[in-house]
Order: C-alpha cells, then structure tokens, then sequence
C-alpha cells in the first residue's frame, strides 16, 4: 500500500521501498512507495529485507529510474539518474526570513479610541488621527430600560470580563444517591427488606415468568461471599437495585442497595449457554473478575436469577430480552421494598451536572452492541438500570443519543448484550462508568454530555450511522471526544468510523478499546493515534471471565490525560506494533497509578 500525500512529510527520512514493480524511466513519486508503517510486519514475514545501502524517501523523490525494479525492493543510487542532496535551512536563515512575510507596522499610527457615558445618556467616542479620519467624533444613544445604569470605564469592564474565570462550575441539577446497607438476603415466603436484610418470595418466580412465554423456567438463590466457588450458568448480567424516590432519571433523589447485587445466568432448554463469543459458565470465584465497574464487589451478596429459555432462541433478540424481563419482575418488587425501606445510608452520593464555560468542550462517545443477533440495551427505562419504559437502541436505528453525565450515572442503561465476558460491560458498569465520573469531575473539562451510539451489522449501515455522529460532534462544536468500544473485531469497524468522522472534522479524539494480541484492529486510519488499551489478560485473549477487560479508573485516567494531550498538541508517540503491556504501565507510572496486572488467561486474578 503505497504512502499518500498528507502522510508524506512523516515518513521522509523511511527507508524508500517500491511497493509494485516499477519499470526504467519512472519519475518516482509517493505513489510509488511502500508505507513504512507496513514494514516491521513485512519483515516479520519474510516480505522484505532492508539494505544498509537503501536510500531514504527524501533522497529519491523526482528522481528517474534508470532500470526495471520489482516490488518491495530497497532503492540503491544505483537504480536512479539522481539522488536528491538533502540540507537543512540555517536558524539564522529562517529567522531573516520571518520579517519579510509579516505585515510591516510603524508605530505610533494606530488609532486612538476613548469612550465617555457622559449625563445625558450618550456615549460620547473620539477617534484620533487615523489614515484618512482625522478625529472623528460621535454621540451614541445608550438604551438602559426603565433607568440610567452606572457608568463603566471601558478599562474597568475588560478587567471585570478578564476576571471571571475559564471554566466556572455552573450546576444545572443534581442526583443524590442514597446508598442503603444491606447485610443479609434469603429466599423465603415473602418480599421484604427490615433490618438490612432482603427476603425475597420464592412463589414470585411463577409471576415473573408470565411476562414472556420464551422464558420456561427461572430459580432464585443467594451467594455469599464467603462461598463463591459454586458452578453457575454463563453470566448474561450483573444489576445493581436501585430506584427513585424523587424526580426523573438524572435528577432528584435516587435509593441503591448497597452491598448486594442481582446477577442473571442461563442456557436455553437444550443445555446451550445463552452467550455469543465466548462462555463464562463454571465455578463463580475464577469467572468474575470482583471490584470491576460492572461486576460484583468482593464483598457483595449475589441473588443469582437463573433462567432456561425456549431451545435456539439464545442467539436472537427475543430470547436473552426474556429472561432480562424476567428478571427484572423480580427486581422490581424489592425496589418497591426499598422505596419505603428507611435503612441505614452508608454514604450520599451527590452527582452534579455541570458546565464549564471557558474550558475545552469535551464528549464521551460509548459504542454499544446493536448487531440484533442478542445484541440490544434498553435506554432510559423508567427505574434505574430497568426495563420497563426504556427503548431498544436497535428498534432507534442504533442512531446517536445523547445522555447526560446524571442519566447515565442513576442507570440509564440496562445492558442486554451477550458478546465476550471479559470485554462485556453490563449493567452495573454504565451506573458507575469511570470515564464518565472521571469527565464530570475534572475541573479542566467542559463535559458536554455522553452519547451513545449503536454498533449495527451491516457495513452500510455502519457508516449510515458513523456520518449521523459526525455530524452530531460538529454539531456540539466540541473540543476534542473519547470514543470508546466493548468488544471487538465487527464492532471496531464502525469504532474506527467514529474516530475518522471526529477527525477529518478536526476534532482531537481518543479511542479505547480491548485489542492486545486477540483483538488487534482490522481497519485503521490516520485520526486513530491515540489509543488506550482495556487489555489484563496476560495472553492478550478474550479469557471468559465477565468484566475482565473493560473501563476500569485506571483505564479512564490514562485516557482522560491523553485527550488532555492531544488537545495541547502534546505529540503522541506511536504505539508498538505488537502489544505490549509495559507501555501501558509506564503511562500508569507517569500518572502515579498502580501497574496493569495481568490474569494468567482462564484463572482469577
């Protein structure tokens, strides 16, 4: 693949390469030349092999080959009618230069400008001498509404502007969320919470399975954390239960069981596990990787709903959705508990929407699954991380839709997806994601909101998608974006579009993805510069175990500061070809963050 004009200027000390065969009397040009981003890869495959006595780029550009060369050959002075000498301008040449480009100004000729309010309600200006108006004077009338306002210097109101300071925190409304602690949770004969503890109807299972047909059977059991190491059905969801008590999503006063969450497991009648890429089905203790955003705490109570859905349906939408509903009948009767439930509040949670006027405008930008084949997320139900009154991305066109900070942070989001465990963000990551924490809390930033867009199937309609958040970025007229994937392999193919369509706009963008060894990027582009990988797995594989390799904080901070670098125009130098976790410590190192430690692939850490 030959180099382009606009990645020219980079490459001009490479080694000059053919990338076809070339015949005697061409006049070489960039589109005559490998890419030498493409040759540690060449190499390795014993597709070539540099020559000490190779010219560079520079050197060969106009010149003419004298004979026939085949493809992927080194260019020697021999094969050339020339070889371009290369010199470099002197400092003191170019600074010579600099005054004969610049617009010469004498001085003393600029016009002086002096406004007075004077008492009679006009504003008086006189223009000294200037090129052609020699002390113009006017009186302009000055409209103040019912009264005369004070006189302001326009010295004074210049340094009253000046004084109000880039990036003052203005709140535009707030979520207070109460987290209740729970100690204990059974099964038993009622619905209830007293004394920190959860007791949940075992014959509620017979009601919850009315609300889909496909789903044929459903059991409820508690595990502790002390006794983890108990086999399980692949894990499709982990929920938190949470549920207001005052106003709408993103606002008001939100209740949160602290302590317990609720995870849903399964297989359809055939014994088949309700997963796509990769099962984490086995004993709980090795397949979750506990204290991760979307998983449970090392000390949470799990109430394990597990279900058994109608045979071959586990790889459609109608099947993973039902036992998602199931669940969340079950989960929605001790929401109705912990409305009334006075508890004691471990902490209040206060979350702020705000803006920064002044500071960098910034979004984040998270891709979610939208392929249809399973893939689905129900947005802004009408409970936190529920179901009922919330839309499907795919049934929206997987378009763009933007959230604020608030929404996302009081459960939005209710993740059906059912793709890689270990790269699979569920529905307890969006209600504490830390980019989003990260963005709102950083004093530097100006976060405008989070969008979420869908991940289609169709390439076409990948890029239908991509050009509608293209135009949504320009739209916003922000200052730079984080996109991020779950994932990987179909999905990065739109996730690249994304960060095209930010840059080619002029946006500076980051992107954060799980590659490492398994999901190395297909597709690329020129924008996609600067990458923050998700990866701790040792082997760099998708491992099977849930929540492994998704956002974590250390992950968002390294992110958040290189956005912070590429809108300064920090240069960001180029990842290695093959990855490497030392690079991705040496930026924990540099941010005071611990290093990355890896799972040794199929164990816990």
């Amino acid at each position: 693949m030959s180099i382009t004009k606009e990645t020219l200027e980079q490459h001009l000390k490479d080694p000059a390469i053919f990338c076809c065969r070339r015949q005697k009397g061409l006049v070489i040009s960039e589109a005559d030349l490998e890419d030498p981003s493409l040759f540690d890869d060449m190499e390795e495959a014993g597709l070539l092999k540099l020559s000490d006595e190779g010219l560079t780029i520079e050197q060969v550009l106009g010149a003419s080959l004298v004979r026939d060369v085949e493809a992927l050959t080194p260019i020697t002075e021999d094969m050339l009618d020339k070889v371009n000498e290369i010199s470099e301008t002197p400092a003191e040449n170019a600074e010579e230069a600099a005054p004969e480009e610049a617009e010469s100004v004498q001085p003393g000729t600029a016009p002086k400008v002096r406004a007075v309010t004077g008492g009679n309600g006009m504003i008086h200006i006189e223009i000294g001498k200037a090129e052609k108006l020699e002390n113009l004077s006017m009186d302009i009338p000055v409209f103040t509404g019912a009264g005369m306002a004070e006189p302001i210097p326009v010295s004074a109101a210049a340094e009253e502007t000046e004084e109000k300071k880039a990036g003052e925190k203005k709140v535009i409304r707030t979520l207070v969320k109460k987290h209740i602690r729970i100690t204990d949770a059974e099964i038993g004969t009622e619905t209830s919470i007293r004394d920190g503890k959860i007791t949940i109807d075992g014959n509620i299972v017979e009601r919850a399975l009315k609300e889909d047909p496909l789903c044929k059977k459903m059991e409820l059991s508690v595990i502790k954390p002390d006794n983890r190491h108990v086999y399980t059905e692949t894990i499709m969801d982990i929920c938190p239960i949470a549920t207001k008590v005052e106003g709408e999503l993103g606002s008001g006063v939100t209740k949160v069981a602290d302590g317990v969450v609720f995870m849903l497991t399964g297989a359809d009648e055939d014994g088949v596990q309700i997963h796509e890429f990769g099962s984490s089905e086995g004993y709980l203790d090795e397949k979750m990787y506990f204290g991760h955003p979307g998983c449970a705490d090392e000390n949470d109570i799990i109430i394990r709903c597990n279900v058994v859905i109608e045979k071959k349906t586990g790889m459609t939408r109608p099947g993973p959705f039902a036992a998602h509903k199931c669940q969340d009948y079950v989960i929605q009767a001790v929401r109705n508990e912990l409305k009334k439930y006075d508890g004691e509040v471990v902490r209040e949670e206060v979350c702020e929407d705000v803006r920064r006027p002044g500071n960098p405008r910034v979004v984040l930008v998270k891709e979610i699954m939208g392929q249809g084949a399973m893939h689905d997320n129900v947005i802004c139900p009408a409970e936190p991380c529920g179901i009922l009154g919330g839309q499907k991305n795919v049934d929206c066109g997987n378009v763009p839709i933007i959230l604020t900070p608030n929404q996302v942070r009081d459960g939005s989001i209710h993740a059906l997806t059912c793709i890689g465990p270990a790269t699979k963000e569920m529905t307890r990551h969006y209600i504490r994601e830390p980019l989003v924490e990260g963005l709102a809390a950083d004093s530097e930033m100006d976060l405008v909101g989070v969008i979420f867009v869908g991940s289609p199937q169709v390439n076409d309609e990948k890029m239908w998608v991509s050009e509608r958040l293209g135009s949504l970025l320009e739209s916003l007229d922000i200052d730079g974006c984080i996109i991020t994937t779950e994932g990987f392999g179909n999905n990065h193919i739109d996730f690249i579009q994304h960060i095209g369509q930010a840059g080619k706009r002029g946006i500076p963008v980051v992107g954060v993805s799980f590659c490492a060894y398994q999901g190395q990027l297909v597709v690329g582009n020129k924008y996609a510069d600067a990458m923050v990988e998700e990866n701790m797995d040792k082997g760099g594989f998708e491992n099977n175990v849930a929540g492994c390799s998704c956002v974590t904080k250390e992950v968002a901070a390294r992110a958040i500061q290189m956005l912070k670098n590429k809108m300064a125009g920090v240069e960001i130098k180029p990842a290695p070809k093959k990855w490497d976790n030392e690079v991705v410590n040496k930026n924990n190192r540099l941010l005071g963050l611990p290093d990355t430690v890896l799972l040794d692939s199929g164990t816990m850490h």
